[in-house]
This record gives C-alpha cells, sequence and structure tokens, in this order.
C-alpha cells in the first residue's frame, strides 16, 4: 500500500540512485530540478544512452538543477550535494568504499549503461542509508536491482506505470520487487525537496 502524500520517507539516506530509460529525459529533469542546493545525499543516475557518441545529458540536467551535475570519473569518491550521471557506453557502479566505478562489462538487457548494476552496486555499499527510484522505460531493467535495495533495507520508489511515458520498466518492477511507494512524478518531486527540508 502506498503511503499517503503526506508521509516524509526516511532523512537518512546518503545515496539515491536514479534509472530511467525511454521518456527519461523530462522525468530527470523535473526531478532534479525539484532539488535545491542544500540537497544532502548524493544523486546517481544511470540513463539508458546510445553508445559510441558525446552525451550532453551532464549540461542539459545540470541547466535544470541547482546541484553540480556531471558525468561520472572512476574511481572519484562519492559526494553528497551533487548529481553524478553514467556515461555512454560503461556501467556505473559503486565500490564497497563509496568510490565510483566505470565498467565495460557486457551490456545488461542491451543496455550499457544499465540500471541493475547501480542499484546492486548501491544497494551493497549503502545498504539501509539507500533510495533507489525507477522511472519511465521500455525494458526490464532495474527490476533486479529494485529488488537488490529492498533486500538490503534501502527504499525503492517506482513511479506509477500509468504516468510513466513508457510503462514497461515500472510495472516489470513492481511484479518482481515491489516498492515502498508508487508514485506520479510529481508526488517524486514533492518528497524529494521535503528531505532538504
Amino acid at each position: 500500500m502506498t503511503p499517503p502524500l503526506d508521509f516524509i520517507p526516511r532523512r537518512d539516506a546518503d545515496a539515491v540512485v536514479i534509472g530511467a530509460s525511454a521518456g527519461g529525459v523530462h522525468a530527470l529533469q523535473a526531478l532534479l530540478g525539484a532539488l535545491d542546493a542544500d540537497f544532502p545525499p548524493a544523486v546517481l543516475v544511470v540513463l539508458h544512452l546510445s553508445p559510441g557518441r558525446e552525451s550532453l545529458m551532464a549540461e542539459l540536467l545540470g541547466a535544470a538543477c541547482a546541484l553540480p551535475v556531471a558525468e561520472a570519473l572512476d574511481k572519484q569518491p562519492v559526494r553528497g550535494g551533487t548529481v553524478t550521471l553514467a556515461p555512454p557506453d560503461y556501467h556505473l557502479l559503486v565500490e564497497p568504499e563509496r568510490c565510483l566505478a566505470l565498467s565495460v562489462d557486457d551490456p545488461v538487457l542491451f543496455s550499457r549503461p544499465a540500471i541493475d548494476p547501480l542499484f546492486e552496486s548501491a544497494a551493497a555499499a549503502y545498504g539501509p542509508r539507500l533510495l533507489a527510484l525507477l522511472l519511465t522505460g521500455a525494458s526490464t531493467d532495474g527490476s533486479a536491482g529494485l529488488a537488490a535495495v529492498r533486500r538490503r533495507g534501502g527504499q525503492a520508489w517506482v513511479q506509477d506505470p500509468a504516468s510513466a511515458s513508457a510503462a514497461t520498466m515500472p510495472a516489470a518492477a513492481l511484479a518482481h520487487a515491489g516498492a515502498d511507494a508508487v508514485l506520479t512524478l510529481d508526488q517524486m518531486c514533492r518528497r524529494l525537496a521535503a528531505r532538504s527540508e
């Protein structure tokens, strides 16, 4: 059962991981635009991107966000109050000591970067201090990762499939892993904004 809309989730998350695919640019612009400059957790994002071409996603999303937005660098420490994106053609992972790693392992469900590797590795690094958001998309990527987050005690929010540009990914995640909250994009934005109040 979804908690009431005035429910404010635990404020003790050290990191927020976000996964999106088809329709994800608009969704990410809305979510990141809801964060103020004092938002404390680190934000790590995987958006399915085409390999072999330069991405302008950091600039595009940075224009909508009060936090610094940049592509990940291999072995950089995870820092609170920043937004870090997976670069094209690399999986983004969180190492146990909370540094980032870029991987050229095989695509997962035809995607690299893929959502599952980020969610699974972040769940291992952060346990109950992780919040995972799974947004619009047309694959089943993210389902296994969301299950890993919940097994480790983290919170999982899933975009309401009825409100998503592409319902397949959030619907698959709900069927496979369930969620702590099923929310429209606007509801997610309001709850994220409430975390820094």
